[in-house]
């Protein structure tokens, strides 16, 4: 399958690297995200330890990311000092880096190689952990769900990078 092309490709490798924070992985569906140090990205499934590696090999929703930007706008929109990343459902969380300006771009996280699909947008389940408002205050603030095009390990600290688009 082709990589669709993408106009602000041009504009990629602009794109300042930024850091890894968090990663949450959920045994089972529902249940809490449980914090890791590292664990492996395994390509078309998802992340070790989570549940979605079950699923769709292949899906675009192999793995959530979102930044600690966009957690803290969800904070201010809700009156809050911060937020627990594993409220948010979401397995990555990164910092520094323009998270929408990887949308259908490449990206690497220490060996592993990722794509980011589409928008992670908040789901029903924002009201439960997040209280009344929890949505809104995501909207816009999601973050990105992505697939694992290469397998490997990533780990707290390790750098999120663009890689160059892929030539036709």
């Amino acid at each position: 399958m082709t990589k669709r092309r993408n106009p602000l490709d041009r504009y990629a490798l602009d794109i300042a690297p930024g850091e890894l924070t968090w990663i949450g992985v959920r045994p089972k569906r529902r249940e809490p995200l449980q914090s890791v140090s590292a664990t492996k990205a395994v390509a078309t499934l998802g992340l070790e330890g989570d549940h979605r590696m079950g699923k769709t090999p292949g899906s675009g929703r192999q793995v959530s990311i979102i930044s600690e930007e966009f957690i803290a706008q969800a904070a201010h929109f809700l009156g809050r000092d911060g937020i627990d990343p594993g409220l948010l459902r979401r397995n990555l969380v990164v910092k520094g880096v323009n998270l929408n300006a990887l949308r259908r771009q490449r990206f690497r996280i220490g060996s592993a190689v990722f794509e980011a699909t589409q928008l992670c947008h908040p789901c029903a389940r924002m009201e439960e952990n997040l209280g009344k408002g929890g949505v809104a205050a995501m909207l816009g603030h999601g973050g990105l769900c992505a697939k694992i095009i290469e397998s490997g390990d990533i780990a707290i600290g390790d750098e999120i990078s663009v890689l160059p688009a892929l030539e036709d």
